[in-house]
């Protein structure tokens, strides 16, 4: 079982080492962290620590900070740590989230108070999860990845097989499927969930120094290289390294890549040493990689050892039925980010939502409901949509009407909606728009009395 840690980050060398010592004697186990970036590696929804942070930081502030973790997993407790003036702003983030804060300068027996009872919220949170998956109710995987669609069901079932056997593994998925939360799925339910989770993005990656980045270097290595580093890799040792879609990297470095996966060592840029790397080795990719290594355009041997196992995210077009009770998860999620209280979503945008195309999937309707929550959505006020037909003028008779030759031409085809916007000679996007618009659905009964020419 690990052992709850505190993640201090602050920019300021002197504060967090004596800081991190204080706290240390005190009986607590400290990590010290300069960057905030780094933060992510050593965190997931099993973490069983407390994040200690400053506000002011270059890169990623606090603040920042506060609201990354909390769309990772909402209930890590975050302590922010401010200066005489910027205490408005850490009461704002109490708002949205933060644990607790504390004014410099402080008494480490009160920062190691709170942190103590931090931690004991915690650990009932993880306990109170680990009992609702052996009671049979609702486990991390579906809090995580909700849907009932059989696709979901077996890709959960999934999760859990491959990430007990930390085998090397593949994940393939469409742009915002998901991908990188199935991966850090499959380290939380592996036996490594307590050791750091590296994710990197290959496309991002610096052509002249991504040996550097991966491999790090000894001191002199190239100019610039003023003392040594580790690289992303060793700094992995014991967890997971994602390889965030794969099929961007270069192909010399798929050559070296796939003697790290063969012999499981690296050596430093500059250095004739081989370091041992227990790692377990996640990939992404958008494409199918099977086609890429048939043109030539990555290597066929690095394939076959990366998908020792291999998981397929499905598209939202593939679970279809999931999306309500997915934007509605979603939107729970964006109230309890923005500090709103819980909102009531009309039926006719529910159904609306189900009839459109995703191409950014689970990204794409997440900004959605993230815009809901905001008021960004186009509503008026803050109730649910004002009816269409509401009135007796002529333009709610003309809508009327129109309303009714919708609804008959979607019963007619059985709810094929190609055919429906062949049949009334308009676009696809058009009929969308005008089925959100009445709140139709392409199963929705027909009402006679409106029907009626």
């Amino acid at each position: 079982m690990s052992v709850s840690r505190v993640l201090l980050i602050d920019d300021e060398e002197d504060l967090r080492l004596s800081t991190a010592q204080a706290l240390e004697l005190a009986g607590l186990d400290v990590v010290t962290i300069d960057n905030a970036d780094h933060v992510f590696e050593l965190i997931g929804y099993s973490f069983d620590g407390v994040i200690v942070s400053d506000i002011r930081m270059p890169g990623i502030d606090g603040m920042s900070l506060l609201q990354k973790v909390r769309e990772l997993d909402a209930e890590i407790p975050v302590i922010l740590v401010t200066g005489h003036g910027d205490v408005q702003l850490a009461v704002s983030a109490m708002r949205n989230g933060a644990y607790d804060f504390i004014e410099k300068p402080f008494s480490i027996q009160y920062l190691a108070g709170i942190i103590k009872r931090a931690m004991d919220r915690r650990s009932l949170v993880l306990e109170n999860r680990r009992l609702r998956a052996v009671a049979g109710k609702r486990d991390d995987l579906e809090t995580r990845l909700p849907g009932r669609t059989q696709v979901m069901v077996d890709l959960r079932y999934r999760i859990r097989a491959i990430g007990a056997a930390d085998a090397d593994t593949l994940i393939i998925g469409d742009t915002g499927a998901g991908k990188e939360v199935v991966a850090r799925a499959l380290h939380d339910v592996s036996a490594r969930a307590d050791r750091p989770f590296v994710a990197i993005n290959c496309a991002a990656l610096p052509q002249h120094l991504i040996e550097s980045e991966l491999f790090g270097h000894e001191a002199g290595a190239f100019p610039g290289a003023l003392r040594a580093r580790y690289g992303k890799f060793e700094h992995a040792r014991g967890g997971t390294i994602l390889l965030d879609e794969i099929g961007s990297m270069p192909p010399d470095m798929q050559g070296k890549l796939l003697r790290v996966l063969q012999e499981r060592t690296i050596t430093r840029l500059g250095s004739n040493e081989t370091v041992e790397l227990d790692v377990r080795f996640i990939a992404t990719s958008k494409t199918d990689l099977a086609h890429e290594a048939l043109a030539g355009r990555f290597r066929q041997d690095l394939l076959y050892r990366l998908n020792v196992a291999t998981i397929h995210v499905p598209s939202l077009a593939q679970r279809q039925s999931d999306i309500p009770l997915l934007f509605l998860h979603l939107v729970r999620e964006a109230a309890a980010r923005y500090g709103r209280d819980d909102m009531e979503v009309p039926s006719s945008i529910i159904s609306s939502l189900a009839m459109r195309e995703w191409p950014g999937n689970v990204r794409e309707l997440r900004n959605e409901a993230d815009r809901f929550v905001l008021g960004l959505d186009g509503r008026s006020g803050e109730g649910p949509q004002s009816d269409p037909l509401a009135g007796h003028g002529l333009s709610a008779k003309v809508a009327e009407f129109e309303k009714g030759i919708i609804a008959r031409t979607i019963a007619s085809h059985k709810g094929n909606l190609k055919a429906v916007y062949e049949t009334l000679g308009i676009s696809r996007k058009t009929l969308y728009e005008k089925m959100q618009k009445y709140a139709l659905t392409k199963h929705a009964p027909i009402d006679e009395d409106t029907t009626s020419p």
